[in-house]
């Protein structure tokens, strides 16, 4: 899987399982290249995203619909996920 298909799955997924109103989505693969852990395939995403839904939640609780939303990316082609809530 390329970066693009990553992205695309990623956006469908989260904007199917949750009412976002904005949601940027940013490969920074390129600044965990040299790392000791990195493995080709593996991606760093850093997610943007403001949500009135999940607003009214607790981070944790939001963090958590992300990561279920997201379930099979996460085990099979994310390495690292950064989120950032608006």
């Amino acid at each position: 899987m390329n970066i693009n298909e990553l992205i695309a799955i990623v956006k469908n997924k989260l904007e199917t399982e949750i009412v976002i109103q904005d949601l940027k989505i940013e490969d920074k693969s390129f600044l965990h290249k040299n790392h000791k852990g990195h493995q080709e395939g593996k991606f760093h995403l850093k997610l943007i995203i403001n949500s009135e839904e999940l607003a009214k939640s607790s981070k944790i609780v939001s963090t958590k619909k992300i990561y279920s939303a997201l379930d099979r990316e996460l085990k099979e082609h994310i390495h690292s996920i950064q989120i950032l809530l608006n």
